[in-house]
């Protein structure tokens, strides 16, 4: 398989959405509700974050990168029976 940077990105954008929405989950206090205008922002960033990898790697999924085909190299026999 080739290298494809779209793996690297659902992944990463993957791994912080899942720290996000644990310490949303884990770390929401009132003060930092207070910042946001009472969103716990954590919590929702990280599903966002989390969504956008899903979709990358669904991507990934369904459309992989293919190699180019070679052409095969052109031979004496092969150009002589052209002209």
């Amino acid at each position: 398989m080739l290298f494809d940077i779209r793996t690297i990105v659902g992944a990463l954008l993957g791994s912080y959405g899942v720290i996000l929405i644990i310490t949303g989950l884990v770390h929401d206090t009132a003060a930092e509700e207070a910042k946001t205008g009472g969103i716990n922002i954590n919590l929702w960033s990280g599903m966002g974050m989390a969504a956008v990898a899903l979709v990358f790697l669904v991507w990934v999924l369904l459309r992989p990168v293919v190699p180019p085909t070679p052409e095969p190299p052109v031979t004496e026999e092969d150009s002589s029976a052209d002209a």
